[in-house]
């Protein structure tokens, strides 16, 4: 009886230790999208972000960059990298191509990678000379480098803004597809986040 109950009481004692000092937990999951780190309990994990102060989330982007405006790339920021981040890849596609009623396809309008983890994000029309130092860039499905923007044929479609931080700086892959990137990133996403945008043409 004694036995038992001084057991108990050292369970009792184990369980209030770990409460006060908060044992460490990984949030992180490989293939994951968000969350990630050691964090102790109480403590909000880090989180991959990404904004734009020129549209919320799943608000309409301004017809400024798009093909009936400028057609120059908005502002985006990102936030809260995994640590063990090495480099930033980005790429801005449609899925609701050509029509959101039918979808046959996704239309890629940026590719991005090997972008330093020392970037906070990327500015308003942003050029080719301008990316942070050692960004690379890929081709989009216009067969060109650089932003190109929402130009809908038929009803509103939407636009993923989406960030990776990766474990590792990738080797130079000349000007790789949408396909080629997400190839070369298997296995190498710490943390995936993205920001939709919606476009819808007037005429």
């Amino acid at each position: 009886m004694r036995v038992a109950l001084r057991l108990a009481m050292v369970l009792c004692v184990v369980a209030v230790m770990a409460s006060g000092v908060g044992f460490i937990s990984s949030v992180y999951k490989p293939g994951g999208t968000a969350a990630y780190g050691q964090t102790k309990k109480g403590v909000m994990a880090m989180t991959l972000k990404i904004t734009s102060p020129m549209f919320a989330q799943n608000e309409e982007i301004p017809s400024k960059y798009t093909c009936d405006g400028k057609d120059i790339s908005p502002a985006i920021e990102w936030s809260g990298l995994p640590e063990g981040t090495r480099s930033i890849a980005l790429i801005v596609d449609d899925p609701d191509a050509p029509d959101p009623a039918a979808p046959r396809m996704t239309w890629v309008h940026w590719v991005l990678y090997n972008i330093p983890p020392s970037a906070t994000g990327l500015p308003e029309a942003v050029k080719s000379q301008d990316l942070p130092q050692g960004t690379k860039e890929g081709l989009n499905d216009w067969k060109r480098t650089g932003y190109g923007g929402p130009c809908p044929p038929i009803g509103r479609h939407r636009y993923f803004h989406k960030v990776y931080a990766l474990d590792l700086v990738l080797p130079d892959l000349g000007k790789p597809t949408k396909k080629d990137l997400e190839k070369a990133m298997e296995g190498h996403i710490l943390a995936k986040t993205e920001l939709v945008g919606t476009y819808k043409r007037s005429r």
